[in-house]
């Protein structure tokens, strides 16, 4: 999904530059698509991340930590990622039903605004459900942690 974005979002941008170069007009829809695409492109990544054991954080303490302590903090830190996602996809479900009981349209292209919103709550609640596995895997010692 990741992949797919960048590559709409460069061809869209490349086309964008081409027409704009040669007839002194652009798309209007490029800037709308590319912030969208972003958002996916963001979630995506960030998912594939999580689930890999990638995301940055400091691992000296948890190292350092014997075995009860240490899970307590992978749990916390599970648990964090938890919330932070579960308001992102409550409150991003509310901000897209919002949108759609409104009717608001886009400024660009007049397309429904909850199009574009609704992939921000459907893409934190699949990456929530990536932070439970991940935090599962690392309770049961499947995901290293990075040296």
């Amino acid at each position: 999904m990741a992949t797919l974005a960048i590559l709409i979002i460069g061809l869209i941008s490349l086309a964008n530059v081409l027409v704009r170069y040669i007839t002194d007009a652009s798309f209007a829809f490029t800037e709308e698509f590319s912030v969208f695409l972003l958002v996916v492109l963001t979630f995506a990544g960030a998912s594939v991340a999580l689930r890999r054991n990638g995301h940055i954080r400091i691992a000296l303490l948890e190292r350092a930590l014997p075995g009860t302590a240490r899970k307590v903090l992978i749990l916390l830190q599970g648990g964090c990622g938890l919330v932070v996602l579960g308001l992102i996809t409550w409150f991003g479900a509310r901000m897209t039903w919002q949108e759609f009981q409104w009717g608001s349209l886009s400024p660009g292209l007049g397309l429904p605004q909850w199009w574009y919103l609704g992939w921000l709550p459907l893409l934190s609640a699949l990456m929530l459900l990536r932070q439970l596995q991940q935090t599962r895997d690392r309770l049961r010692g499947r995901l290293e942690d990075e040296s």
